[in-house]
């Protein structure tokens, strides 16, 4: 019987099971704001609105402007889920090709605010983002202040491990439970949507247990020989670390480059020597898993195994309170960084759970996309 205990997995830093603290103990107190990879350019036959929301689910107000503008929800974009317990600022688009502008004023409620309004000649798809600027307020902090300063201060230097959040799981793990039961008697979800999930969780499970074997060999923010190296700022921008020299030191220190991890699929591991060992070692009882991945088409790929919070600052507030701002790159997960900082409760994920289980697609609404 696997575990698939998120908690357990290694951290680096170890004053971090010392402190304690709530998230979200308010929508008010998770802020995201979304960045674009480009300008929209003003012209064309998709409206794009800058959505101000509070406690509102991404999908559902895609479906309720789709409705307002008298359109199918397939002409509704919007670059990724946010979490519904929040505030946060997001562009949706909406072709209205052949049909007539609505007043867009009559759509507002006192949680839903249009901020910008423009025009765009293509619709804006899943994973067009630059990342994600947080403001975030800890409550009911606990440890030592010490402590504290001590974390904050190497997360400015060092950057955390890049993990796939918790939430990519579901309550209790519940989508790797129902991964392991595909994959072990071969009865298929039924939904495209759940398989999705499924396949995303276990694939993000494989690369976090690498992760977590680096971490633990204090490895994971360096370079092995075989390593298989990612450009700050690409997604496929990838070289192999044939040779261990000062150049290539210079540029991990400088955060120019990271290591990387495993996401599996078809075809053999990228990495050799050292980096090759470590992967196949953390994965040896796993195959089954990585043989239900290739099966449903999936690619090997890589991920940055360490993530750098640009912009990160903090402010000790009264109440045991802490106020923490950050820039993340898409993909990447607040509470990963929160992790690294103290065993961090989630007051609005507690509260739900204690009335019913998540469903799939709430557990899967993340922060970071």
């Amino acid at each position: 019987m696997k575990h698939y205990d998120f908690a357990k997995l290694a951290r680096v830093n170890s004053d971090a099971v010392e402190c304690s603290a709530d998230i979200r103990s308010q929508a008010d107190y998770f802020n995201v704001e979304e960045k674009l990879p480009f300008n929209v350019d003003g012209s064309g036959g998709h409206v794009w609105l800058k959505i101000k929301k509070r406690g509102i689910n991404t999908d559902w107000l895609a479906g309720e402007l789709a409705k307002f503008s008298g359109v199918p929800q397939v002409a509704v974009g919007y670059a990724g889920l946010k979490d519904r317990h929040a505030v946060t600022i997001q562009w949706f688009s909406v072709n209205l090709e052949g049909h007539e502008e609505p007043n867009w004023t009559d759509f507002e409620t006192e949680d839903i605010q249009i901020i910008d309004k423009t025009r765009h000649g293509k619709k804006l798809k899943r994973g067009v983002l630059s990342g994600n600027h947080f403001r975030l307020r800890l409550t009911n902090v606990q440890g030592d202040e010490a402590s504290w300063l001590r974390s904050l201060r190497n997360i400015q230097l060092q950057g955390v491990p890049n993990y796939f959040a918790e939430q990519r799981f579901g309550h209790h793990g519940g989508n790797l439970q129902r991964a392991e039961f595909w994959f072990s008697t071969g009865k298929a979800p039924r939904k495209r949507k759940q398989k999705s999930i499924y396949l995303s969780a276990a694939r993000s499970w494989l690369f976090n247990l690498v992760l977590a074997t680096r971490i633990e060999e204090q490895n994971w923010n360096k370079s092995l020989l075989g390593d298989v190296m990612l450009l700050s700022g690409t997604k496929a921008s990838l070289f192999n670390a044939e040779k261990l020299d000062a150049e290539l030191t210079e540029r991990l220190v400088s955060m120019d480059i990271h290591p990387t991890g495993p996401m599996w699929g078809r075809g053999s591991l990228s990495t050799s020597s050292d980096c090759l060992a470590i992967e196949q070692a953390a994965l040896a009882d796993w195959q089954q898993w990585q043989q239900a991945l290739e099966k449903q088409g999936l690619n090997q790929q890589r991920r940055a195994l360490r993530l750098f919070p640009d912009n990160f600052n903090w402010q000790f507030m009264a109440d045991k309170q802490l106020e923490l701002s950050f820039f993340l790159p898409a993909g990447s997960y607040a509470t990963s960084v929160m992790r690294e900082l103290a065993v961090i409760s989630d007051a609005h994920h507690r509260n739900y759970a204690d009335n019913k289980s998540l469903s799939d697609t709430e557990a899967s609404q993340t922060e970071g996309t």
